[in-house]
């Protein structure tokens, strides 16, 4: 019994390496983007991956801000911050934090989620209301899914229009978010050359964006999966988001030398 004990801690050890040496990020890793509108340099926006506890459990603790700089900022002012915390091990996102400024559009939501008992309790805090909604299995939210796939879309084998769907929820409502592979392309960027996968995430047209494939994804082709650049057409005007800077990076960055 005693050999057998032995055994499984050593593999259960093992396996615990293993999933930590498949994770496409880790605890530290940080990226810039450039964002452009137009032609003009409007703003910056950070991604970074924390350590957290939320309820006495070890999670994961991302934050995204964004921010409009300079000349921008004078015609449209954009102070906006993301944050989620999801599972080390599953990716279930536990809690998902909105609060923007765009324009004097302002929202503040909190949401709570029980996946076992397929509920997400919605605080809207600018509206003092708080609702409790159902919600589908393994669902996401907006920012631990781009986290979930790093780590979970197999791109081995991966085939020119091949999709892939997810259960997401957005402020209070339960959609299907599909990510279709569009190629893979080598990017000129400010790094030298990244070889990168192509895709194209739907979207729902309206307020923001001109139609559903209004936006276009670029991700490293290596262990990364790092974001290089989006580019989405705006109801008005266009976008173009580009990493700037980056630290804390898992795995090593693939750049192609002339």
């Amino acid at each position: 019994m005693k050999h057998i004990l032995t055994i499984f801690c050593l593999l259960t050890c093992f396996l615990s390496q293993a999933q930590k040496k498949d994770a496409a990020f880790e605890t530290g890793e940080w990226f810039k983007f450039r964002i452009h509108y137009g032609f003009i340099n409007a703003s910056y926006a950070t991604l970074e991956v924390k350590d957290d506890y939320l309820n006495g459990k070890s999670v994961y603790h991302v934050v995204g801000k964004g921010k409009t700089t300079g000349f921008a900022s004078i015609f449209f002012k954009v102070d906006d911050n993301y944050e989620s915390y999801f599972d080390k091990n599953s990716g279930k996102p536990y809690k998902f934090i909105r609060q923007i400024d765009e324009g004097g559009h302002t929202k503040d939501i909190e949401i709570d989620f029980n996946h076992e008992k397929e509920k997400a309790l919605v605080n809207n805090k600018k509206h003092k209301t708080k609702e409790e909604i159902n919600i589908e299995k393994n669902v996401q939210d907006m920012v631990s899914a781009f986290y979930y796939l790093r780590n979970n879309y197999d791109v081995s084998s991966i085939k020119e229009g091949d999709e892939v769907v997810l259960n997401m929820f957005f402020d209070k409502e339960n959609f299907k978010f599909k990510l279709k592979f569009l190629g893979r392309e080598t990017m000129r960027t400010k790094f030298g050359k990244v070889p990168c996968l192509k895709f194209r995430p739907y979207v729902q047209a309206g307020r923001v964006f001109k139609e559903s494939e209004s936006l276009t994804l670029w991700v490293s082709d290596d262990e990364n999966k790092i974001p290089i650049r989006i580019k989405a057409k705006l109801v008005v005007g266009s976008l173009k988001a580009d990493l700037d800077a980056f630290k804390g990076l898992k795995h090593p960055f693939k750049i192609l030398v002339d």
